[in-house]
């Protein structure tokens, strides 16, 4: 089983290309092979026809690790995490001492008792099973509640940049997409500034006592 511990960390691949979240919140990083890229652009450029083919880049990382508000989602999240391993631990703990007491005790005991304590134990696991796998989905929807909000805001802020700009693409330098670039094109800064004064715009302004 995957421990939930094995979820932890946003991941900065996720703003590629489509400027939409994926299903699995941003747990997934999707990196484009070129030919699809190339692809891609072909048909960009066939549909643009005459016009200009605009492509920007920015680097998710970098706009993860400068917005508060996936930090402080980050560090929810693995706060949630620590009592969903502990639990996990637990139960793994509980398994080990059971085997450990028929170690030490299968001498002494009747064909029909050693049975009897293997059954239990068997029933244990099973159960143990169970609980880590609904722990898991738990500690993956708790991610999902707590990281889809920000990667709508994020994904939001840069759709919109795309659409003033008119760009036909916006490529994600974290996801691995991007060999090399002119330093103009990266719009990475002014996503980080537009969620900046959204934040603070939402925030309100201090008061006198404040």
């Amino acid at each position: 089983m995957c421990s939930p511990g094995a979820a932890s960390g946003l991941a900065a691949g996720e703003i590629v290309q489509t400027l939409r979240p994926t299903p699995n919140g941003v747990e997934n990083m999707r990196r484009t092979p070129f030919a699809a890229l190339a692809l891609t652009i072909a048909l960009a450029a066939g549909t643009a026809e005459a016009q200009t083919l605009k492509i920007a880049y920015i680097n998710s990382q970098e706009i993860l690790s400068s917005y508060d508000a996936a930090k402080q989602a980050q560090a929810q999240y693995d706060k949630d995490l620590q009592s969903y391993n502990a639990e996990a631990q637990q139960l793994r703990d509980e398994l080990d001492r059971m085997q450990q007491q028929l170690q030490q005790q299968e001498l002494t005991l009747s064909t029909e008792a050693k049975a009897n304590r293997q059954q239990q134990i068997q029933q244990k696991a099973q159960a143990a099973q169970q609980r880590m796998q609904a722990l898991d989905q738990q500690a993956a929807q708790r991610r999902q509640e707590l990281v889809q909000p920000v990667m709508d805001k994020i994904n939001a802020v840069i759709d919109k940049i795309r659409a003033e700009g008119n760009y036909a693409l916006i490529l994600d330098a974290a996801a691995g997409s991007i060999l090399a670039a002119d330093p103009s094109l990266d719009l990475t800064q002014e996503v980080i500034r537009r969620l900046k004064a959204e934040a603070d715009t939402t925030k309100g302004p201090k008061g006198p006592g404040r």
